[in-house]
């Protein structure tokens, strides 16, 4: 008898393919990285197209070297590159932009097995990478309209209120974007039109990034620094990076079922709020986020998902 290959499931099809999916995640990032250029200059631009020529070119050049099949075409590493840009300053060194870029896509994407494999978000490792070694240079923002020449460091707003400052800014400045902060992060407005367009295309899920979002500012609002209820929920939803790490680096396709989404989703949230509020650090989304990704095998032994074919306990 001929023998016959079963290739391990789940047997789902669809006609999108992951270049689509990449292609309109870069195309919902257009409104963001435009404000970024209006909000912090031409540099923006710059270090942007930077960070996606090498993110593209590592991979390119990984995959030729090991004679695996070239991917670097799917757009997946345009959006690493850009998201890679999004959370650093407009000041950032062109070196380092370089250096997280080659780590993001070498080291944390291709030896896992390219995209699909990858144990944890590759642009918000990068931007671990950049806190890690250093972290005085990625750590130091400007304000907006500011040009290069005159830039001066300044505290974002929810480093300046971890501080004992006050925020420095109204609600709809932060809003709009009009407040120091990564590239990409300050304009909740600009990064809000590419969700809903995203949304709109059928690419990604809102409920999980509603319930990472909801999770934060839940916990930040019971725990206040002034005690239980004390928190100020606006301050916590537009003044980080809150948005952008649930609508962009929250949403990787690491669960099937709505529930294991959902337990994802909450744990990056507890942690991320747990940063926010107990440590020094006034931010805590990239550890969130990332930890959460390291959790999702665990997580998926909390959640057993009903094997097809038979009836539920």
């Amino acid at each position: 008898m001929d023998q016959v290959r079963i290739i391990n499931g789940p047997h789902l099809r669809t006609d999108r393919t992951t270049r689509s999916i990449m292609f309109h995640v870069s195309l919902s990032l257009i409104p963001a990285l435009l404000g970024s250029i209006y909000f912090f200059g031409i540099r923006s631009l710059y270090l942007t197209g930077l960070s996606v020529a090498v993110c593209v070119t590592t991979e390119y050049l990984w995959q030729k070297l090991t004679n695996k099949q070239v991917t670097a075409g799917d757009f997946s590493a345009v959006v690493t590159g850009i998201l890679l840009a999004f959370n650093m300053p407009s000041t950032v060194p062109v070196w380092i932009i370089v250096v997280t870029a080659v780590f993001s896509i070498l080291f944390v994407k291709q030896m896992f097995g390219g995209i699909g494999n990858n144990f944890a978000n590759p642009a918000l490792m990068g931007r671990l990478l950049a806190m890690i070694l250093w972290p005085g240079t990625v750590m130091q923002y400007t304000a907006p309209y500011t040009l290069p020449a005159d830039a001066v460091s300044s505290a974002t707003v929810l480093g300046a209120v971890k501080n004992g400052g006050e925020a420095g800014y109204s609600y709809i400045q932060m809003f709009l974007g009009e407040t120091p902060g990564a590239l990409g992060e300050t304009s909740k407005l600009l990064l809000l039109v590419g969700f809903v367009y995203m949304c709109y295309m059928g690419i990604v899920n809102a409920e999980a990034a509603l319930t990472y979002i909801a999770t934060v500012l839940i916990l930040t609002f019971i725990f206040g620094p002034d005690g239980l209820f004390t928190g100020d929920i606006l301050l916590n939803l537009l003044g980080g990076g809150l948005i952008l790490g649930a609508c962009y680096m929250l949403t990787d396709y690491v669960f099937i079922s709505r529930r294991g989404r959902l337990l994802y989703a909450v744990t990056a949230g507890i942690i991320t709020a747990a940063i926010r509020i107990f440590s020094h650090y006034p931010e805590g989304i990239c550890f969130g986020i990332l930890t959460a990704n390291c959790l999702a095998g665990g997580l998926s032994f909390l959640y057993k998902k009903h094997i097809y074919g038979t009836k539920k306990a």
